[in-house]
């Protein structure tokens, strides 16, 4: 449907008839600067509207002005169309992902449709359905790895939060793994909004070695703000290199810090999962989309168009309709003026009088 967001000022509509009443016309007190009684004998004026057709013009003018007016109102008064109501899930949560991309994650044991990948590619590559999965959530994306750095704010653009995640590239962050400044980044972040729920996602492959503040000294903050954490170690447990001495089989996630990660995720009502491949990792988002679930409850929201420029288009056309007609043009480029065609101004040549007329009396012609 449509409405107008202003519609007090359809008020206005009888302005231009009270500014009329209000301010006297120009020519009131007014008196000719010179009069010529005879003007009208020598030339036929086109511009007296005194017949029938004149006046017929001139009603068609002040109904084209009536008409401008009355449409500027319209558009000033911003109308919208009104579409109908949609219903919004909304969560009511916060949930940040904290994302290690330091340089331990591009280690390539991780395989996406038979092609090996480092961590960090399975991880974009997963965690972006998992984002696309959070409707109604509000996100907040943090990368960490010497230090921690916020990317995205909370937000409920799921699209921006994905190409965030996918533009970010190891090390730049630094080379090491600092868990404990991650944690303590996302608590800062969220002390200005202490009455909603927070999810904290945790995802890195090491453990920490930098940083100014421990792992657990960060949790005990965030047990504090109320921030329930899952905690994600990635890395294959088994991988297969090539040496100078052939073949030889390591384990890629040695340096993986499971019993802190664990302790994290118990102090803060959150879980520890273990994620050696891309099946696993998949299913660990898949569980916390059923741990922490999605729609908690719904928004009502109408899509609104803006109208105006419809009317102002019509304003404009019948401006332009009114300027054309009182240049008088018509359609043969012959000017007119109330109809009538206009016609040159002869006047009656000049002629010095005789001395015959003078003798006589006669006054002399002009």
């Amino acid at each position: 449907m449509i409405v107008f967001a202003w519609p007090w000022l359809f008020f206005l509509i009888f302005l231009p008839w009270f500014l009329r009443w209000m301010i006297p016309h120009a020519s009131q007190n007014q008196g000719a600067a010179l009069k010529v009684p005879f003007f009208h004998e020598l030339v036929d004026d086109p511009l007296r509207p005194a017949d029938q057709h004149g006046l017929t013009v001139w009603k068609m003018r002040f109904w084209i002005g009536i008409g401008i007016w009355c449409v500027l109102l319209t558009a000033a008064a911003r109308p919208e169309w009104v579409g109908e109501p949609i219903a919004l899930p909304v969560s009511g949560r916060n949930l940040l992902m904290a994302v290690d991309i330091s340089g331990s994650m591009k280690t390539p044991d991780f395989t996406i449709e038979g092609e090996r990948v480092t961590r960090l590619t399975a991880l974009k590559a997963l965690g972006g359905q998992f984002i696309s999965r959070r409707v109604g959530d509000r996100i907040r994306l943090i990368v960490f790895g010497s230090q921690a750095y916020l990317q995205t704010p909370l937000t409920f653009d799921r699209t921006t939060v994905q190409t965030m995640l996918n533009e970010a590239e190891i090390g730049m962050a630094g080379e090491k793994t600092a868990i404990g400044d991650a944690l303590g980044l996302a608590v800062k972040r969220l002390n200005d909004q202490p009455d909603e729920e927070h999810v904290l996602v945790l995802l890195t492959d090491g453990s920490n070695t930098t940083g100014e503040i421990t792992p657990l000294e960060a949790t005990q903050l965030a047990q504090e703000a109320g921030i329930r954490i899952y905690t994600i170690g990635i890395g294959a447990n088994r991988m297969e290199v090539s040496t100078v001495f052939g073949r030889r089989t390591v384990n890629p996630s040695r340096d993986l810090d499971e019993a802190t990660l664990q302790s994290i995720a118990s102090l803060t009502g959150g879980l520890y999962f273990r994620a050696q491949d891309t099946l696993e990792l998949d299913h660990i988002y898949r569980q916390i989309d059923e741990l922490e679930p999605l729609e908690r409850e719904s928004e009502l929201l109408r899509p609104i168009e803006p109208l105006f420029m419809w009317p102002l288009g019509v304003a404009f056309i019948l401006s332009i309709l009114l300027a054309l007609h009182l240049s008088g043009w018509t359609t043969n480029g012959k000017r007119l003026v109330f109809g009538k065609k206009q016609s040159s101004l002869k006047r009656p040549p000049f002629s010095m009088p005789s001395p015959s007329s003078l003798s006589k009396g006669k006054q002399p012609l002009t």
